[in-house]
């Protein structure tokens, strides 16, 4: 059982390694290009996220604690 046990463990340490690049499955196609484009993206393009998915941060960020403005949408209950 022990043996099994480090078998396992050095077949799955080995397969975290491997790295091939990405392919549809056998019977599969990519699917079709998005709307107004005129090629077929691959599979790594397709991974890729886009600007929109992730910003950049463009807000700077507070040095020293400041007092808060009054907030006119912060009623008490009725």
């Amino acid at each position: 059982m022990k043996r099994f046990g480090t078998m396992a463990l050095v077949f799955a340490l080995a397969a975290c390694g491997t790295k091939a690049p990405l392919e549809p499955a056998a019977g599969q196609e990519l699917p079709p290009a998005p709307y107004g484009q005129d090629y077929q993206p691959t599979a790594d393009e397709l991974l890729e996220p886009s600007e929109q998915a992730v910003p950049e941060r463009n807000v700077e960020l507070r040095e020293r604690s400041e007092e808060r403005e009054d907030d006119p949408y912060d009623l008490p209950p009725e």
